[in-house]
This record gives structure tokens, sequence and C-alpha cells, in this order.
């Protein structure tokens, strides 16, 4: 099966499509490190932002959550090192919040 031929305006717009999606995961993460957005807000969401977002990525912009306590939570929650949010069923999004609760 032979790739698609994609014209130069084509490649211009897959990029900017890109670098906008890597941006609005960036602010969302910098509003969870802030502690303007919470875990629970952010696992409600269903946009493609946060969907294609790498669980990791979340867990780590959480305020005190580091590397370490990530890969032990993860594995212990039985979510795949790859999963996004998107693939997180239901058991395993409220498993993340008995985990990380939000502060009060």
């Amino acid at each position: 099966m032979a790739l698609p031929t994609l014209t130069n305006a084509d490649r211009d717009a897959a990029r900017q499509k890109a670098i906008l999606a890597r941006r609005d995961r960036s602010a969302v993460r910098a509003s969870l490190k802030a502690g303007t957005l919470t875990l629970a807000q952010v696992l409600i969401r269903s946009d493609t932002v946060v969907g294609r977002m790498p669980v990791r990525q979340l867990l780590t912009a959480l305020p005190g959550i580091g590397q370490v306590r990530t890969t032990r939570s993860m594995n212990a929650l039985g979510i795949p090192e790859g999963r996004r949010v998107q693939g997180l069923g239901s058991t395993q999004r409220s498993k993340l919040l008995q985990e990380f609760p939000s502060p009060m």
C-alpha cells in the first residue's frame, strides 16, 4: 500500500494542528500544576486534547507527584505505560481519583 502524497499545504496544515494540540496539552498540564484544574475535572473532559495525552504526563503534572510515584501508582493500578487518557476505563479512572484525591 503506497503512502498518500501530501502537498506542502497539507503538511503545513498538519504541522499547525500538531503545534496547537501540543500547546493545548501544555496549558492543561500547567493548570494542573498551578492547581486551577483538578484531576477529576481533567478526567471528565471528552475532548481530543486531553484524550490523547499520555496518563504518565497527566499524573506527573500534578503538584508533588514525580516520576517514581507515577510509575508505582500506574503499576499498582494496572495501567500500562503507554496508555492515553482516552484509553482508560471507568474503573481505572475511579482508582486514579482514589489514588490522587483533589485537594480541598
